[in-house]
């Protein structure tokens, strides 16, 4: 990681250029390279290299695959996903609550829309919406780790919500911790005409999983869109319609 004085930018991604994943049980956007879809042009923006999409159909889901020296946040928009581990940890992921796995040395997990058969309850029709968000850790090698938080009643408050951060200036909010000293993320549930600041950071990553919003200096952003931005954070981010929105505000880079 490195903390280097680029040109300032704003760079629009519209969501009909995302790599996309397209399975029977799985609708999945990437916003950056990954799995089989490789551009070496697009990798990462600040320290963010995964911001995934996905629609996951019920029943199914992501059977139990490794990861390690992973910080992975996920956030559900629709429906419910069902996390499980090789660290004990199981439990059902909903809107508003906010989640990290730390990988770590090493950890073997599985996401499914299958909440039914945790709860004893008959099978459902509904999808699972949700944007899953990669960062790489400052320290590798530690202690796989997971944590959750419900941050429902701070979203309703309106503004930005710390969601995930490893950033002091953080410290006693909703956040849940990630183990970057350099990146945390942020959410908010925006009704037409509500407007958030952007944080001043080097690097942003604003992106709109839900809605519709207009981004000052840069115009509409609409579902899916999302803005890569460099030193020149400070902008108003407003609805126009009732939008989510999820922004990564990060203090260095990947080299």
């Amino acid at each position: 990681m490195t903390a280097v004085v680029p040109t300032p930018a704003v760079d629009v991604r519209r969501a009909e250029d995302r790599f996309a994943t397209r399975l029977h049980w799985l609708d999945s956007k990437h916003s950056f390279s990954f799995s089989r879809h490789y551009d070496p042009a697009n990798t990462h923006h600040g320290l963010l290299l995964v911001n995934n999409d996905d629609v996951v159909h019920p029943g199914t889901g992501f059977e139990t695959h490794p990861h390690q020296d992973m910080e992975i946040v996920t956030w559900v928009l629709r429906g419910s996903l069902v996390h499980q581990d090789s660290t004990g940890h199981s439990g059902v992921i909903y809107p508003g609550l906010a989640q990290r796995m730390s990988a770590g040395t090493g950890i073997l997990h599985s996401e499914k829309n299958d909440a039914w058969r945790l709860a004893g309850t008959t099978p459902h029709t509904d999808p699972v919406h949700f944007v899953q968000m990669w960062v790489l850790p400052d320290t590798e090698g530690v202690d796989p780790g997971y944590e959750q938080l419900e941050i429902g009643d701070e979203l309703l408050r309106g503004g930005l919500v710390p969601v995930a951060s490893g950033m002091d200036r953080y410290d006693g909010a909703s956040a849940i911790r990630i183990r970057n000293r350099y990146a945390t993320l942020h959410a908010a549930r925006l009704a037409p005409g509500d407007e958030v600041t952007l944080p001043d950071a080097p690097f942003l990553h604003l992106y709109v999983p839900v809605g519709a919003v207009t981004l000052e200096g840069a115009g509409r952003l609409g579902e899916g869109d999302a803005a890569r931005i460099i030193m020149t954070g400070g902008q108003r981010v407003a609805a126009t319609e009732p939008a989510e929105i999820l922004v990564w505000e990060m203090h260095a880079t990947l080299a």
